[in-house]
């Protein structure tokens, strides 16, 4: 019977590879758009909160949606409805 350590001592270390993550060609798509958009004068201001890897977040404002808190809940709440309409469609 063959040595089972001497077996895996024997295997190429390249066979054992992790693969790299994914991107998220959407989340991408739409941080582009609206760079463009910023760019071009359209976005004057954003209010945000970012997903990273292990369910962390960010969240952050600039522009016109910090000069403007108001207006900017006003945009937060409006998200707020939305995801609480996708939540209930589940």
């Amino acid at each position: 019977m063959a040595d089972v350590n001497s077996t895996v001592r024997s295997l190429p270390l390249a066979s054992i590879r992790l693969a790299p993550p994914a991107k998220c060609g959407e989340t991408i798509r739409v941080l582009e758009a609206l760079l463009n958009e910023a760019r071009s004068g359209q976005i004057v201001g954003i209010a945000f909160v970012a997903m990273y890897k292990k369910r962390s977040y960010t969240v952050d404002l600039s522009g016109e949606a910090s000069r403007n808190p108001t207006f900017t809940r006003g945009m937060v709440k409006a998200l707020d409805d939305r995801l609480s309409e996708m939540v209930r469609a589940r």
